[in-house]
């Protein structure tokens, strides 16, 4: 990853998108070519030296059958925006601005481990579907399906694990523009609210060398 030093996030912040990301990219390299497959995941830092990502894909996907050779990767994404020069102060004193993207992604590498073990599959099922029930109105739980249901699906999963090698983590937002070019940032990411705008605008916010209170 192509990573200057002003977008290198804190190690508290990397935790933090491991911990609450939504869905990311398992990749591996394989006989056959590079295959990938979207997958939930669920972060526990306190297994191995690096932490694990763990999570469950289809029995019939033939991912979690092929050979990994070397490492596996899981892309992690947060918030990303497109970037308006026409947001930047500078650009009525200079014009020399251009348009950018601000995102927030970790590339995590490690060993792939696949988990075929209806117990195992089972707990990482439940831990994965109470974290993205929690603060629900009527949070769904894995013990509302009846038994047999839930035994069938289980079979027809296959669990699997990254055992954490090492992450890069890159946070672009804007931290390499002037204060009067951040300001504009936030400010157009707040008034143009396109979806994750607000996320992108805290992030730009929270990360921005010259930090000010909202």
């Amino acid at each position: 990853m192509y990573l200057p030093r002003h977008f290198v996030p804190p190690e508290d912040a990397v935790r933090d998108l491991l911990t609450h990301h939504g869905a990311a990219d398992l990749i591996t390299m394989t006989p056959h070519g590079l295959v990938a497959t979207l997958l939930p995941f669920e972060y526990d830092p306190d297994a191995g030296e690096h932490g694990s990502l763990t999570g469950h894909m289809a029995r019939a996907n033939d991912q979690w059958r092929e050979p990994v050779q070397g490492e596996a990767m899981v892309i992690v994404r947060g918030p990303e925006a497109y970037i308006t020069p026409s947001w930047y102060a500078t650009k009525r004193e200079h014009h020399r601005v251009v348009p950018t993207w601000n995102y927030v992604v970790a590339h995590v590498y490690g060993q792939l481990v696949v988990h075929d073990d209806p117990d195992w599959i089972e707990a990482q099922m439940r831990r994965l579907t109470d974290r993205h029930e929690a603060g629900g109105a009527e949070p769904w739980s894995v013990d509302q399906a009846p038994a047999k249901y839930i035994e069938g699906r289980l079979r027809a999963v296959v669990g699997v694990e990254l055992v954490i090698s090492r992450v890069e983590a890159k946070f672009k937002l804007s931290q390499n523009q002037p204060q009067e070019n951040v300001e504009g940032v936030v400010t157009g990411l707040r008034a143009r609210g396109r979806s994750d705008d607000a996320a992108v605008a805290a992030a730009v916010r929270a990360h921005s060398p010259h930090a000010t209170p909202s």
